[in-house]
């Protein structure tokens, strides 16, 4: 795709997005060595995920007023000092310091995730399945960059464990700030606009509107319970060494971005309600695959689908998203769906330490059943409306 605006925010996704991926690596690991009530070993990772929600209405706002630009550049640079102030967090031994430092990165995070919006706004119409598809590209190789670096720089600093993991990942999340100094913003005069249009409920009954909030929200819940849980099961609790756990993430993530090279042409195919169906049963084989044993195999496979069926749900529904209201509604609806994805999410991972400790990694996949069938459900009345 020739698109300058394209080719930086996917650039700036595969290092931005690398909060993400090391903080899932290791918020639970570090969180279980640092707090002794285990049950609470999975709440960096969901205030992680809180942060996220709860500037996403507010990180729309301030794109809405000082463009794109503005926006991106200042989270990058707010979130390489959130990460050192995890690294310190991790030094002094503070799970207190070490969840707000997890807390702020995740409000940086909700600026990252509007790199997909920046991208689609930036090509024709017709291409915006694949533009969405290519920053989610970019997360393969975050999924790579992130926890080895993580990886190979926890024993950096002598005698604490994990400090050089969040040096490193300071490095990593402020190169964004540099390539997006690069960055066009769309129109000025359109800008200013895009907090007016129809009401929050009247977007709501509007089932293709609803349609993408449910199926991006609830496949974002999913997952996030899911792979939060993991490591926690292979590694804490389980007989799994911390590599092999790496690897099982890495094959989860390689899943849920990897799918980005054809989803887009998929969705112009087929249409954004089949491959959210596609996207609802790949989810059911994961949880089937967890649901047998939990082998290495077993978890290899089954976050690999759990990955399949993040990427057709989000993308199909992110793509639905933004043909499903006016231009000016842009960053209200926007900002409304990414607070009701990341909300949900933030539920979910900061249910899963509970469940899993509760009941089992089995049980804790059953639990996403009922979700599935809302999903379902949800799909089918739109069709039916519409049709």
């Amino acid at each position: 795709m020739n698109n300058r605006n394209v080719w930086l925010l996917t650039l700036s996704q595969i290092f931005g997005f690398s909060a993400a991926t090391v903080n899932v690596f290791l918020g639970g690991i570090i969180g279980s060595q640092l707090v002794a009530i285990k049950i609470l070993s999975t709440l960096p990772i969901a205030l992680f995920i809180v942060g996220t929600a709860a500037c996403t209405i507010l990180a729309s706002y301030i794109m809405s007023k000082f463009g794109r630009k503005f926006g991106f550049i200042s989270a990058s640079i707010a979130s390489s000092f959130s990460s050192l102030l995890a690294a310190y967090s991790i030094s002094i031994e503070s799970f207190v310091f070490f969840c707000i430092s997890c807390l702020l990165t995740g409000m940086g995070l909700a600026f990252v995730a509007q790199y997909r919006f920046a991208a689609s706004e930036s090509v024709e119409k017709e291409k915006i399945p694949k533009a969405i598809s290519m920053i989610l590209l970019a997360g393969i190789v975050s999924a790579f960059i992130g926890p080895n670096i993580a990886n190979l720089t926890k024993d950096l600093i002598l005698d604490k464990l994990y400090v050089g993991s969040y040096l490193s990942l300071a490095c990593l999340v402020i190169l964004p700030a540099i390539f997006l100094t690069f960055l066009k913003n769309v129109n000025k005069s359109e800008e200013k606009k895009s907090f007016q249009g129809r009401s929050y409920k009247e977007l709501i009954l509007q089932p293709r509107f609803l349609q993408a909030v449910v199926a991006t929200a609830f496949a974002y819940a999913i997952m996030s319970l899911l792979m939060t849980a993991t490591p926690i099961s292979m590694h804490t609790n389980g007989k799994f060494s911390l590599n092999e756990t790496k690897i099982v993430i890495q094959w989860h993530i390689i899943g849920m971005f990897l799918p980005s090279l054809i989803t887009g042409r998929l969705i112009q195919k087929y249409g954004h309600s089949i491959i959210m169906y596609f996207g609802v049963t790949f989810f059911a084989i994961c949880i089937f695959v967890s649901y047998l044993d939990q082998t290495f195999l077993n978890y290899v496979i089954a976050l690999i689908f759990l990955g399949l069926g993040w990427n057709f749900l989000f993308v199909s529904g992110t793509s639905l998203l933004v043909i499903s209201y006016r231009s000016e509604e842009k960053y209200k609806a926007q900002g409304y769906n990414d607070f009701t994805v990341f909300s949900t999410q933030a539920a979910a991972a900061l249910s899963a330490g509970f469940f899993l400790n509760i009941t089992s990694w089995q049980t804790l996949n059953l639990i996403c059943l009922p979700f599935l069938a809302i999903i379902a459900l949800t799909i089918w009345r739109a069709d039916r409306i519409e049709t």
